[in-house]
């Protein structure tokens, strides 16, 4: 088994119990997949346990299955091996880690064009709502890990004080009397509300963050070394000493939190979610279709939908892609980390084809029923676990249960309007 073989690579490898950034690589040197960890030897054997399709994901699985090899790159602090991490998903763009799971909640930090730039954590989902494009100065991101991010934020913070949007700068509408924000009250804000730091005192604060940001953490050193040297020639020993204090708490970060918070095991917050999808009608008449829920084993009844189908033509196989594909178009709602239809290769070809067509990828597994419409078998993924198995039979058997209940409603609201 591939499984197997990477094990033996990893064997010889001798993974570091140290934080950093791995890698894991598939055919032509292809990157599937990259991620951070506490201790590099730790995290990745994590991915050749059991049942890794329901503590992780089908497709995570799937990219272990398909993988060649995998490389690391250790970092000082997992502060870092954060940091680094964004940095090289949005460089490299891996298949695996944008379809893992819904990327709406993923943040990002932005700096904004001012005199005094602003730095702000915002989902994605909100950066087009608080911002025009004009006034994004440096955008980083995605940072996958929302608490853990936000717990790095704070210790980058005390490194580097900046300004949010609470802080008006000293001099603008709101603030003509120089008092202090609240971050500044707490060291936070570096003074841009009481005026005691200059617009270009604040320009290397942004640039200092921008390289951090950047994962060029050895460049910044130099960067305020070279600072911290020019101060002192010009006997500006106080701002040379608090230049001196950032380069020993860039050499000595201290992570703890992040330490603590990495080493939870993912599973204990993993949330499996299947959607299953029927629909419904008698002789093409009254077409309904549904989709159902269903997380960790148990049905999430305020997450069902009912859809009555538009399209005249296609059948029932265009009936199931048109449903999931309206499905699809409500981004607000969480992609499912597999869908279920009731049918075979026919019906998950059609699903596919409506994943296919917004650019999402997804498995689709299909419930192939005997005569008395019995489930008989699975198409469209290859082994599974039993526990699994269990969960995609009970999402289509709700799901059928739910578009006959919808069916014979719409049915009978049409035959007393008759009446009427």
């Amino acid at each position: 088994m591939i499984e197997d073989m990477i094990l033996n690579n990893l064997k010889k490898t001798k993974l570091p119990d140290s934080p950093g950034v791995y890698f894991f690589i598939g055919e032509n040197g292809k990157i599937l997949y990259i991620g951070k960890a506490t201790s590099l030897r730790q995290r990745v054997r994590s991915y050749f346990s059991p049942n890794l399709a329901e503590s992780r994901s089908i497709l995570i699985e799937q990219m272990v299955q398909l993988t060649k090899n995998v490389k690391f790159q250790e970092t000082d602090s997992v502060l870092e091996a954060l940091i680094l991490e964004a940095s090289l998903i949005k460089k490299y763009k891996p298949k695996y880690n944008t379809d893992e799971k819904d990327d709406k909640s993923f943040n990002y930090l932005v700096i904004t064009k001012e005199k005094f730039p602003r730095v702000e954590v915002v989902r994605k989902t909100d950066i087009k709502n608080k911002f025009n494009e004009s006034e994004i100065k440096y955008l980083f991101g995605p940072f996958p890990s929302g608490n853990l991010f936000r717990d790095a934020m704070k210790i980058i913070r005390k490194i580097f004080p900046f300004r949010d949007s609470r802080c008006i700068p000293f001099g603008e509408k709101g603030n003509k009397t120089g008092k202090p924000c609240f971050n500044n009250q707490i060291h936070l804000c570096p003074g841009t509300c009481t005026g005691e730091v200059s617009s270009k005192d604040y320009a290397k604060t942004v640039r200092h963050l921008r390289l951090f940001f950047e994962g060029k953490k050895s460049q910044l050193l130099k960067t305020l070394e070279k600072e911290m040297k020019t101060y002192a020639k010009n006997l500006e020993f106080e701002k040379a000493d608090k230049i001196k204090k950032k380069i020993f708490a860039l050499n000595h970060i201290r992570d703890v939190a992040l330490i603590k918070k990495d080493l939870m095991p993912e599973e204990k917050e993993a949330v499996f979610r299947i959607e299953a999808f029927d629909v419904a009608h008698l002789a093409g008449e009254h077409r309904v279709g549904v989709m159902v829920v269903i997380e960790n084993g148990q049905a999430k009844k305020a997450d069902y939908r009912k859809f009555n189908i538009k399209e005249k033509k296609g059948g029932d196989s265009g009936a199931l892609k048109e449903v999931i594909s309206r499905r699809l178009n409500h981004r607000e709602w969480p992609l499912p980390d597999l869908i279920v239809v009731d049918g075979n290769v026919i019906q998950v070809n059609s699903a596919k084809k409506a994943l296919a067509e917004k650019n999402i990828s997804i498995p689709v597994i299909g419930v192939v029923k005997n005569e008395k419409h019995q489930p008989k078998g699975l198409v469209g993924v290859g082994k599974i676990s039993e526990k699994l198995k269990k969960n995609i039979l009970l999402a289509n058997a709700e799901s059928h249960r739910f578009a006959i209940s919808f069916h014979r409603r719409k049915r009978s609201d049409n035959f007393c309007k008759k009446i009427i």
